[in-house]
């Protein structure tokens, strides 16, 4: 090691074990096991030091020195990690069965009462930052600004608003799913929800659009620096992504084909290190768990919490027959294919990305991303890639990797700490104890 790399490296240690001068730390976490999301050694009884909204240092409690006078957090017992990010929830519904219904019922409620209570939900569950895919533009892109004006709690936002696709299903769904006739028209849409403050693009049904309407929604998102997440139920629908050039996959598939076509696995080899996939792998598991297993959860009042009675018990109703929902009947063949299609992907190299379609039938904001995360340690997913896949790889893909993902000096202090040891039993998630967001404590 030459001189100039020597001092190099003592300063980076300097700066993650000491505060730089003007940075006075406001706040402790004192005694926990640290996690720092970047899958290196954990720390033993560590402390992190936040001023303001950032991390302004953090090491072993006998290497750093907890300044008297400041607020200490205790995490004796604890684990310390990065808050998590969900990749994919949907803050317009909440669990209830018949969407038609919910749409009748709150269509006109979403921002101002549905999306903050889904959006607390997380929050409280330790999702401190979520990518909303498909929900009414204005109602979240305001529910989004409340959030980061500090007038509501929730996961701080990336969203897509509307999904692009040839046509909505039904035409109640027209605020939310915006249809495409031209290649001119793609291009104003996904303008126009490129200046109102979209983070993502989401397109669907790519295999319905012409090559010349999915090259226009591609083309004008990555010419603003947008990215484009594409569902993947369907070989057709991976193919034409994939030569268009989208940047995130969703799903793993809801085909009864055994697996992946070989030229479909081919192609996501050639193309894995700049390619993500969020496979949300868990609701099926859930419905079935919920319907068949353990209706029991469904009685559980926790996916209640900051819910009007009324609302909860509509949800509730909604739920009473799961494996009598018209789209149930292909569940159980499905699922038994899951954890080889997992595996495929997997084994592509895609980078893969925590997302739990939160907000469909039986998936609740509350639980939904501990399950999602414990099921990829259930299917052999080592239990750090599994924390990087919603923590340090979301932010990658986001760029926003220099504040959140990690716990390092001088990125936002974005902080959960939960009793036990997700290395060994992700289950422990289930209890988030404490959660900051932005360096202020909100469990």
């Amino acid at each position: 090691m030459t001189l100039h790399t020597a001092l190099l490296a003592l300063g980076f240690i300097l700066a993650t074990n000491h505060p730089a001068p003007g940075q006075e730390p406001t706040l402790a976490l004192v005694g926990g096991r640290i996690l720092d999301g970047f899958g290196g050694p954990v720390v033993e009884n560590g402390v992190v030091l936040i001023a303001g909204e950032r991390i302004v240092a953090l090491g072993a409690s006998g290497d750093l020195a907890v300044p008297a006078g400041i607020e200490v957090i205790s995490t004796e017992g604890m684990t310390v990690l990065p808050g998590l990010f969900d990749m994919h929830v949907h803050l317009q519904i909440l669990g209830h069965g018949d969407y038609e219904r919910w749409n009748s019922l709150y269509g006109d409620r979403i921002g101002d009462l549905v999306m903050p209570i889904a959006a607390r939900q997380l929050l409280m569950s330790g999702v401190t930052s979520a990518r909303d895919l498909g929900g009414p533009l204005d109602d979240v892109l305001s529910v989004k600004r409340r959030i980061a004006n500090g007038e509501i709690p929730g996961p701080r936002l990336f969203v897509s608003g509307p999904f692009i696709q040839r046509e909505a299903y039904e035409p109640w769904q027209a605020e939310y799913r915006w249809g495409v006739n031209g290649a001119e028209d793609a291009r104003r849409k996904v303008q126009q929800l490129i200046d109102a403050g979209v983070d993502v693009i989401k397109l669907i049904d790519q295999d319905q659009l012409t090559a010349e309407e999915v090259a226009a929604v591609v083309e004008t998102a990555h010419a603003s620096g947008v990215p484009v997440v594409a569902h993947a139920h369907r070989p057709d629908e991976i193919r034409v992504g994939l030569k268009h050039g989208v940047d995130n996959f969703e799903h793993t598939g809801l085909g009864t084909a055994p697996g992946y076509p070989e030229d479909i696995l081919r192609a996501l080899n050639e193309r894995n290190a700049s390619l993500y996939w969020t496979p949300t792998i868990s609701p099926l598991y859930v419905m079935q768990y919920s319907g068949e297993v353990f209706p029991e959860r469904l009685d559980d009042p926790s996916w209640r919490a900051g819910m009007p009675a009324a609302m909860a018990d509509e949800i509730r109703a909604s739920l009473t027959n799961i494996p009598q929902l018209p789209y149930y009947a292909l569940f159980p063949s499905r699922i038994s294919l899951l954890p080889a299609k997992f595996r495929q992907i997997r084994e592509t190299g895609v980078q893969l990305l925590i997302g739990t379609d939160a907000g469909i039938p039986s998936v609740f904001h509350n639980d939904a991303t501990w399950r999602e995360m414990a099921l990829w340690v259930d299917l052999g997913v080592p239990p750090m890639q599994v924390i990087q896949a919603a923590t340090l790889w979301p932010a990658r893909f986001l760029h926003v990797e220099d504040d959140l993902g990690t716990l390092a000096p001088g990125r936002l202090a974005d902080i959960i700490a939960v009793r036990g040891d997700p290395l060994h039993n992700m289950a422990v998630l289930r209890n988030v104890d404490v959660v900051i967001q932005g360096g202020k404590r909100v469990k």
